[in-house]
């Protein structure tokens, strides 16, 4: 076809076709809220409260709500909001340090007074950072070593004044307290605040169990009231403790030769804890405390207010005997959510109170991330925020708050280390979830569970590349596992959402190569879905793969990913 009038009108006839051939994209918004509608009412609950919205962050418009403005529990999707306001408050690179101080003298190798142990609110030393759970005290008591101190003549000081709020916020339900995910929280922590027992029997029937702990030497009141009973015996054994300042009891019976039982429980008192194990790691050493331990909690009777105060009149006597510096802020929002880790949660919450008012109190913690957050446009009435994890049952947001928060953090520097941070679907270590579906490898978002609450918000790309932000409440659930399949389901339905069949028109026509229209050839675009590989598509279209390479030489054949375009070559002459 040499005539450019011809050649006009075919291509004309061509993007007709295209544009009669697809739904309007009303039409595909009308068959996703219809969609979304009925999951919804295929799991309603007498007493269930949804709260639902769903916004394109590239075109701004809402595709679609249900009861966004509700006042809602979050559960875990809480943390969304103090990770936000810590990356604007603190910054990626912040991090947390723990130092050996002193305002002693040292004489023959003797530090002739205490030796404190100061916290400034470090979650983690541990083994989540490190090979070994001991790896950050043995490194402080390295350079104690160094120092030349062999003995300590005062107290080993356990100084948690940095942070003085409650070990734990009153709005948590007194029966998790003895759960890891409610470990107290405070500025001297070690393993993550909680130990775990190991009740093995003992050779002889009628005497008590062997106790371990994990760590050992962790400086805990256990009475052990249980027996060893005859074998074959199939007796109870209980770990209880009402109350966590109180004793931690061991009751019942474990049969001769019988596995060994384990529980994990929160420790009491986490400075107290920090320094015994770390008193044992001295010791080990050859360094000797000769006093006792000693818990401060109270900035008025640390040994300074703050290491970094000008205004502190003894600052001149304070030594930095030795200090650690944690891992960046970036790393630890990455633990808070995608492990849903609370104790982070919590420490860099009250943390941002300290930094802002100099308080590092829950209430600080609120008042900061209310602050932080309004700043960037994110509407924060309404939002009750008692703690930074979100295990509070009287927390309250909604979903508008937490869609609103991906529109402003998504404009913001910080937005990589954000988005980086929420669980991806469809992998093991993350969000476990949405295997098979075109949400696997693409959606990112923070899950949420606590007793008749069940959450999900985060970002997921359509089938052609829109970045949707989503956010799935559910309060008065009887079934937070029923709650999850809609979840899901609402997720993998995002995945496949597309504005047109193909693209829009105005691109399809743009892109017709004129060589091809005149010579009678075309092509066709296939989108990659999850499973897929480059011979399975090749033999799909009776293609070989040398030719699907040919037509799209610009991937890499042995890593085609779910939501990739492809172009399918079409055999065929022409005159």
């Amino acid at each position: 076809v040499k005539s450019p009038t011809l050649r006009f009108l075919l291509g004309l006839s061509i993007s007709l076709v295209v544009l009669e051939s697809q739904p309007t994209k009303a039409q595909e918004i009308d068959e996703l809220q219809a969609d979304l509608s009925q999951m919804l009412d295929a799991y309603s609950w007498k007493d269930a409260r949804w709260g639902v919205l769903v916004v394109s962050l590239d075109q701004s418009d809402t595709l679609f709500s249900e009861s966004p403005d509700s006042a809602l529990s979050p559960a875990s999707n809480l943390k969304l909001l103090t990770t936000a306001a810590a990356l604007r408050i603190l910054g990626p690179d912040f991090r947390f340090q723990t130092y050996l101080l002193s305002n002693s003298n040292i004489a023959n190798d003797v530090l002739q007074g205490d030796l404190v142990l100061y916290g400034t609110g470090d979650p983690g030393i541990s083994d989540l950072f490190f090979q070994e759970r001991e790896d950050v005290l043995e490194l402080l008591a390295d350079q104690l070593e160094d120092s030349g101190i062999k003995t300590v003549g005062g107290d080993l000081v356990a100084d948690a004044s940095h942070l003085p709020g409650p070990l734990r916020p009153y709005s948590w339900d007194p029966k998790d307290l003895n759960d890891h995910f409610a470990a107290p929280v405070s500025a001297l922590s070690f393993n993550e605040n909680v130990v775990s027992f190991r009740v093995a029997s003992s050779g002889r029937a009628g005497s008590r169990p062997e106790v371990h702990t994990i760590p050992e030497n962790a400086g805990l009141d256990v009475r052990n009231l249980a027996i060893t009973s005859p074998r074959g015996t199939r007796p109870h054994l209980s770990i209880l403790r009402e109350y966590p300042s109180n004793p931690i009891r061991i009751e019942g019976g474990i049969a001769l030769g019988a596995r060994d039982a384990w529980r994990q429980m929160t420790v009491s008192s986490p400075p107290h804890f920090t320094a015994s194990v770390f008193r044992n790691v001295l010791l080990e050493r050859g360094i000797r405390i000769l006093g006792d331990i000693r818990v401060v909690r109270s900035p008025q009777r640390s040994v300074l207010t703050t290491i970094t105060s000008p205004t502190h009149r003894e600052r001149s006597r304070v030594r930095i005997l030795a200090k650690h510096t944690s891992a960046p802020l970036s790393e630890y929002i990455s633990v808070i959510n995608k492990r849903s880790n609370n104790l982070f949660a919590e420490l860099v919450f009250r943390t941002m109170g300290r930094t802002q008012e100099g308080l590092g109190s829950p209430e600080a913690g609120a008042r900061a991330v209310s602050a932080a957050l309004t700043e960037i446009g994110v509407p924060m009435e309404g939002v009750v925020q008692l703690d930074g994890s979100g295990l509070a049952a009287g927390n309250r947001t909604s979903a508008g708050t937490f869609v609103s928060l991906l529109q402003r953090m998504a404009e913001t520097e910080t937005w990589n280390h954000y988005w980086a941070s929420l669980p991806q679907a469809g992998t093991r270590r993350e969000l476990r979830r949405m295997y098979q579906t075109a949400a696997a490898g693409n959606l990112r978002a923070k899950t949420g569970t606590i007793e008749g609450v069940s959450a999900l918000s985060g970002i997921v790309r359509s089938r052609d590349h829109e970045r949707l932000a989503f956010s799935i409440l559910l309060n008065g659930t009887p079934s937070t596992t029923r709650a999850k399949r809609v979840e899901n389901l609402v997720g993998a339905r995002l995945a496949e959402f597309v504005r047109s069949p193909e693209r829009e028109p105005s691109t399809i026509v743009e892109e017709i190569d004129e060589r091809i229209v005149v010579s009678g050839q075309s092509s066709q675009r296939y989108q990659v879905v999850s499973g897929d590989n480059l011979s399975s598509i090749a033999y799909r279209y009776g293609l070989t793969l040398n030719e699907m390479l040919q037509a799209n030489p610009r991937i890499e054949p042995n890593r085609i990913l779910a939501g990739q375009w492809l172009t399918i070559p079409q055999r065929g002459g022409g005159s």
